[in-house]
């Protein structure tokens, strides 16, 4: 290009064009999200997004909860198999899943999608994927951004993030001034990984193990890569549903930092929660990140779910209807420990025992 030539925002590597093409070509996937607080309320494309709150006049004391979340390196593996339409499930996972431990129903959510270039058909078959994750936590999508960052990123590169806002009554509030000594840890199992620990992941099999994306993995019953972009398991309305047909005290959603360090967070001072690894096996993907990076269990348990999503602390009288509920809605649970008084240990929760193989 001649110095004497003007520049340009498209020179500059920003194609506003592709942008409104992504816009129009995601408008179908949104729409599919709506609740009836959000119809006929202006459209994608719109400043703001908008969400009636006239809907929470049924409330005496309505909370409102908010949760912003991404999904980590996870993006990475989705850019290099070209999959792109399950990562947004993963996005809305991290952040609904976090409202629910209060008790919050989630109401609507945004989204932020950061790219090196928009490819319209790639941006929209993000977005699918977070329309598809709203419906299954049963919240909006109201809007959002995409944002291209050339020079920053390269033409493939992206990632994403987004923000999620509930609503729970005042008195249903959960937290672990509810929870009480001699109630039932409650575990859900996860999908796999979900969207923690990729870079531990990530690490043990391309650089330790050399494996490829496309490698069989006779464990898994397909691909290395089909297996690590296993969607994020979304239990929200799940949780939901327990605190409608049984007394619930608590929830705690099993992210970064593993199993014991997120039920810790919900656990009162002079309570002590022991989960006891005998009552489930991990899937075949953790062992094999263990074996593969002679990672230690401990430093495993500490960054992977290890199989358990999300856990429910419930009075011992309400587990078998809790049980019940869950699997009703497909969700495989199981006891896996109880509260206990603090004593003398030091921290919130433990894992004890060994795995069942």
């Amino acid at each position: 290009m001649s110095e004497t030539t003007g520049a340009s925002y498209a020179a500059a590597g920003v194609d506003i064009e592709a942008g409104d093409r992504a816009v129009e070509l995601m408008k179908k996937w949104v729409k599919k999200t709506r609740r009836p607080e959000t119809e006929g309320l202006g459209g994608l494309g719109g400043f703001a997004g908008l969400f009636d709150a006239s809907a929470l006049k049924r409330y005496e004391r309505p909370l409102l909860a908010s949760a912003t979340d991404g999904v980590g390196t996870k993006v990475d593996l989705a850019r290099r198999m070209g999959v792109y339409d399950t990562i947004g499930r993963d996005l809305v996972g991290m952040v609904v899943d976090d409202l629910v431990v209060c008790g919050a129903e989630p109401l609507f959510m945004t989204d932020y999608i950061c790219v090196g270039k928009v490819h319209p058909e790639r941006v929209a078959a993000i977005v699918k994927g977070v329309a598809e994750g709203c419906v299954l936590a049963g919240c909006s999508l109201v809007g959002g951004e995409t944002a291209e960052h050339p020079g920053l990123l390269a033409p493939d590169d992206f990632d994403i993030a987004g923000a999620g806002t509930g609503v729970v009554e005042a008195d249903r509030l959960l937290g672990p001034d509810r929870i009480r000594e001699g109630d039932a840890v409650i575990a859900m199992a996860s999908s796999g990984l979900h969207s923690n620990g990729y870079s531990l992941v990530r690490h043990v099999f391309f650089d330790r193990a050399g494996w490829t994306l496309d490698r069989e993995v006779e464990e898994f019953g397909r691909t290395l890569g089909e297996e690590l972009l296993e969607p994020t398991r979304i239990y929200s309305l799940d949780c939901l549903a327990l605190t409608r047909t049984t007394e619930v005290h608590g929830f705690s959603h099993v992210t970064g930092g593993g199993l014991a360090n997120n039920l810790a967070r919900v656990i009162p001072d002079h309570l002590h929660a022991r989960v006891d690894r005998s009552t489930w096996t991990p899937g075949a993907v953790f062992d094999l990140v263990g074996e593969a990076g002679k990672v230690e269990r401990l430093e495993l348990e500490k960054t992977l779910n290890m199989g358990v999503g999300m856990i429910a602390v419930v009075p011992a009288e309400s587990v078998d209807a809790a049980l019940t509920t869950l699997a009703d809605r497909g969700v495989d649970s199981w006891v896996a420990g109880e509260i206990t008084g603090r004593g003398e240990h030091t921290t919130g929760a433990e894992l004890v025992g060994d795995y069942a193989r």
